[in-house]
């Protein structure tokens, strides 16, 4: 077995890409501490949705040990998924 310990998305602990939840599990602290930390970085100059964004391309899923091409295919069909399901939850809000 490896013993290589790896930072990977979390399929379990997610809220939008499972970046904060596997960067959780790999330094061993609660998810809100990360989520808490890209939020300050987002409101203070924008940095935290960057990094965001590019950790959860360039990061693999925990269940996926994927080349680099496939993992990118793999996180833009969630960040796809991620955004429709925003925009149906926004129209739905609105039609009520």
């Amino acid at each position: 077995m490896d013993s290589t310990k790896r930072i990977t998305r979390s399929q379990s602990d997610r809220m939008l890409g499972g970046v904060a939840g596997g960067l959780a599990a790999y330094f061993g602290i609660d998810p809100l501490i990360i989520r808490i930390g890209f939020i300050f970085l987002s409101l203070m100059n924008g940095f935290g949705a960057i990094l965001y964004l590019v950790l959860w391309v360039l990061v693999p899923n925990e269940d996926n040990a994927m080349d680099a091409r496939g993992n990118v295919q793999v996180a833009v069909n969630e960040m796809q998924a991620a955004v429709e399901q925003m925009v149906a939850r926004v129209r739905a809000a609105f039609t009520r």
